[in-house]
C-alpha cells in the first residue's frame, strides 16, 4: 500500500493507464489477426484495407507511447513484406 499521498495517486493513475494500454495492445492483436485472415483468403483489395487501418492503429499506440515507436516501424514493414509477396 502507498504511503504518501502522491504514491496514492500515482497508483491511481498507472492502474487506469493500464487499462487504456490493455486496451490498445488486445486492439493492435485483433487487427492483426484480421489482417493474418485478409492475407489468407487471398483477397489483394480486403488485405490492403486491413494493412492500412493496423498501421494506422501501430502509429496511433507509439504516437502515443503504448508500443515503442521502432517496435511499430518493424512490424508495419513486416506484415508489408508479407502484402507484397502475396500479390
Amino acid at each position: 500500500m502507498p504511503n504518501t499521498k502522491s504514491a496514492e495517486r500515482r497508483m491511481r493513475n498507472s492502474a487506469r493507464k493500464r487499462l487504456q494500454n490493455r486496451s490498445v495492445k488486445s486492439r493492435l492483436k485483433t487487427l492483426e489477426r484480421a489482417y493474418a485472415e485478409a492475407l489468407k483468403g487471398g483477397k489483394k483489395d480486403v488485405s490492403t484495407d486491413a494493412f492500412r487501418k493496423l498501421s494506422s492503429a501501430f502509429d496511433k499506440a507509439a504516437k502515443s507511447g503504448v508500443v515503442h515507436k521502432s517496435k511499430a516501424s518493424r512490424r508495419k514493414s513486416r506484415l508489408a513484406v508479407k502484402l507484397v509477396a502475396t500479390k
